[in-house]
């Protein structure tokens, strides 16, 4: 342990100093949740196929009847066995909001180059809810930037969350997660993307280790996550709560 032990008045007093910091953190939030919904639009002109459980969809029909859309690019290549550790790390997170976010006009849909019998059997293995299909044979990933092919990487240069990057430094998949949104037309437009970091505050676990004494406590991002089912030790409900 590092930290000074103090008494509990000069705690108190570093805490009204770091909470100062935490409004002006949440402040500058609310600018920029402002100024992502105020982005421009980019109508949708080319159709997207994916395979589903119930056949063949448009990106239009992924929004089952809503106005509003969100994608999560889900690394999971057509030849991997299974899914990214971290992309899995945060789909723990999805089912639990499904209710919340349909009652709010917004659908969830995960999408990987996977076939979809790959997809369904690890979605089974993981034991989640969430609708999630396959762009298998779609230019989908490649036009959103989250996948990319060997000549790509081997070529030196990828374009990855808005800037180029070394081919060497990525890999023919990569995470994000993109927005769109439907008019009474039907016309689809991309509204939103962010990739690598970009969508850290929707995973709540992060969130809740930020707040406790060791944090994150990572050598690299996400360095210790693992899929749920591969952790050495299944974590087990506190006696109290069992």
């Amino acid at each position: 342990m590092t930290n000074p032990v103090v008494s509990r008045e000069e705690w108190l007093k570093a805490r009204k100093a770091l909470l100062v910091q935490e409004k002006e953190e949440t402040r500058r939030r609310d600018k920029i949740r402002a100024a992502r919904q105020n982005l421009p639009w980019v109508r949708i002109d080319k159709t997207y196929a994916f395979d589903t459980p119930t056949g063949k969809k448009t990106l239009a029909d992924l929004f089952d009847g809503r106005s509003q859309l969100m994608i999560y690019h889900f690394m999971f290549g057509p030849d991997w066995e299974a899914g990214c550790p971290g992309c899995s790390f945060l789909a723990d997170h999805i089912d639990g909001t499904l209710a919340h976010l349909n009652h709010h006009d917004v659908t969830f849909v995960a999408v990987s180059r996977a076939p979809l019998a790959k997809i369904e059997a690890y979605k089974r293995r993981m034991g989640w809810k969430f609708p999630w299909v396959s762009s298998f044979g779609s230019d989908f990933n490649f036009d959103f930037h989250v996948s990319f092919t060997k000549e790509e990487l081997e070529g030196g240069k990828v374009f990855y969350n808005f800037t180029e990057m070394s081919g060497d430094q990525a890999s023919d998949e990569l995470p994000g997660m993109s927005a769109f949104a439907r008019d009474d037309a039907g016309n689809v437009y991309h509204t939103y993307s962010d990739y690598a970091r970009g969508g850290e505050e929707i995973l709540t676990t992060l969130m809740i280790l930020d707040r406790a004494p060791k944090g994150r406590n990572e050598t690299s991002t996400l360095s210790f996550v693992k899929r749920h089912d591969e952790y050495e030790d299944k974590a087990q409900p506190h006696s109290c709560c069992a």
